[in-house]
């Protein structure tokens, strides 16, 4: 039988919060999840906070705490690692409740990724094959805004934070052992580096799949749609695709629609937003379409990596896989699929091949440097042609 307390500890005063607070500051580390909604609004909603200290599992009421001031400082010193597990959702959650990101940071999935435990593994699987302890997830779909809440619940919400000190106290020394904890470390302050970063709207278009098969005129009409959607969905905290899908803004891009009447024939573009923005949408298109001044459009965006990249690509993601059993991780965790193809194309012009920035650290000398000069073995080849009938302008 465990030893690890988790009964839920129910936490709804100031004063209360404020004295556990002072009392965490003294730890070198706490167990933090949060608990949230999504479904329909832009911003996730804070219906839970977890905290696990080793002696206690203290849910903390978001929407009965006024004070957050200690929580706050607690989040953001500097002595006390805030242990969670695949953090990222957490960290947005913590950017739009109070306004920070908590740092210093130890993801146990990135932890246990690094000690040879596999890639992206559940809060639960780990557990299991730490500590060989079942936890339910029965409670994964719930209400976290509704008051009470339910008994299972709280249980299911106090385990998530239960074992993760233990967890986090059977990682360091196999990350130590395996000299990784410095890899782990630096991987969880770009997670915090990333959450912080203000987005630039004016970039959403290019996350759009097949930009870029549009004309720079086309590309322009995009940028402002996209720009006008996600200011409009921050704004009105409303799911982006409740607006408008990607597909439909790319379609009304390419066919330069600027007849409200037009808006509707489009699919993934909901009625309710054509009888709401169909004027301004079009008033978008139009602006675009009178322009002369080409200078403030958008390059061309470059089309997917041919065929005659393939052997380059699969050079590339070969080594890495040897790398990767070599050392026992597996190989999402030392190269990401969009950094091939950053390598690939960094050369394709000048021949001047360039490491992304996330393989100049760490990995740089335990994959980058060798990938740098697999690469350099290889000719530069053309990318796909344009279209009959499309030109780069």
């Amino acid at each position: 039988m465990s030893i690890i307390p988790t009964d839920p500890i129910w936490i709804e005063q100031d004063v209360e919060l404020a004295e556990l607070c002072e009392r965490w500051s003294q730890q070198a580390a706490i167990a933090v999840d949060t608990e949230f909604m999504r479904s329909d609004t832009f911003y996730p909603i804070a219906g839970l906070l977890q905290i696990g200290d080793g002696t206690g599992c203290y849910l903390i009421d978001p929407l009965a705490i006024q004070d957050f001031e200690p929580l706050r400082q607690l989040l953001l010193n500097p002595a006390v690692t805030k242990v969670l597990h695949a953090c990222s959702e957490d960290l947005e959650v913590f950017q739009h409740w109070l306004g920070l990101v908590p740092e210093p940071v130890f993801d146990t999935q990135l932890g246990a990724a690094f000690a040879g435990l596999g890639f992206s593994l559940g809060y639960a699987p780990l557990v299991k094959a730490l500590l060989n302890i079942e936890i339910p997830k029965s409670e994964t779909r719930s209400d976290w805004l509704q008051r009470p809440l339910a008994v299972a619940q709280l249980k299911y919400a106090a385990l998530d934070v239960a074992h993760l000190l233990v967890v986090y106290g059977k990682l360091l020394p196999m990350l130590r052992e395996k000299e990784r904890l410095g890899w782990v470390k630096e991987d969880c302050a770009e997670l915090v580096h990333n959450a912080r970063k203000e987005p630039n709207f004016d970039h959403y278009y290019t996350k759009v799949g097949s930009a870029w098969k549009l004309r720079r005129r086309e590309l322009a009409i995009l940028q402002r749609l996209c720009h006008w959607r996600e200011v409009e969905a921050r704004s009105r905290d409303l799911p982006r695709n409740r607006l408008a899908k990607e597909n439909a803004l790319w379609e009304i891009a390419r066919g330069h629609v600027t007849q409200v009447d037009a808006l509707q024939a489009i699919g993934d573009l909901p009625r309710r937003t054509v009888e709401r923005y169909g004027e301004h949408l079009v008033s978008l298109v139009k602006a675009v379409l009178a322009e002369n001044d080409e200078s403030a459009w958008p390059q061309r965006l470059p089309p997917p990596l041919g065929r005659e990249h393939g052997p380059m690509l699969k050079a590339l993601r070969h080594h890495v896989r040897a790398r990767a059993q070599k050392l026992q991780v597996p190989p999402e965790l030392l190269v990401r699929k969009r950094e091939y193809e950053a390598l690939v194309r960094s050369g394709l012009e000048s021949g001047d091949y360039r490491l992304p920035e996330r393989l100049r650290g760490w990995r740089y000398p335990v994959v980058g440097e060798e990938l740098l000069a697999l690469a350099e073995q290889f000719q530069t080849a053309p990318l796909i042609e344009p279209q009959p009938g499309e030109s780069h302008a």
